[in-house]
């Protein structure tokens, strides 16, 4: 209960216990000192080794785009050709049929292309090989 001075100190810890808590406060300053330490080195390492590997490379979401639109661009465009197709001849519905399935294989090869799965087609290979078989 509170007396005429003020409040009857339910707040504090005690006469003997005051070194205690300065102890424990120091304890407690050098260890999020060194803390604080550990995290800059941390943060400073990553730093130098994620500009290095982000330098040239798509991040995750930009690559599930780029797969994406990729893939989709190559089945449009055999539905589209393989509509066309119909259209014109009135051979309707197997132009698209077969486009589609095409653009479908089309959008797949371009997808294993981007992803690294399938090597790219290199002209100036193709034009050696036939160099050598004239030969």
């Amino acid at each position: 209960m509170a007396n005429e001075s003020g409040p009857d100190e339910t707040g504090k810890t005690g006469p003997g216990k005051s070194g205690e808590r300065a102890f424990r406060d120091d304890d407690l300053e050098r260890r999020r000192r060194q803390l604080a330490e550990t995290l800059a080195a941390r943060r400073q390492g990553e730093g130098e080794g994620e500009r290095g590997a982000k330098s040239g490379e798509t991040t995750g979401y930009g690559q599930a785009v780029k797969l994406s639109s990729e893939f989709i661009a190559g089945v449009a465009v055999g539905a589209g050709l393989g509509w066309a197709i119909d259209r014109l001849a009135g051979t309707s519905p197997w132009g698209l049929i077969v486009f589609l399935l095409l653009g479908f294989g089309a959008g797949v090869l371009n997808v294993m292309r981007s992803a690294g799965v399938v090597a790219q087609v290199d002209p100036k290979a193709s034009d050696k090989n036939a160099g050598d078989r004239d030969n």
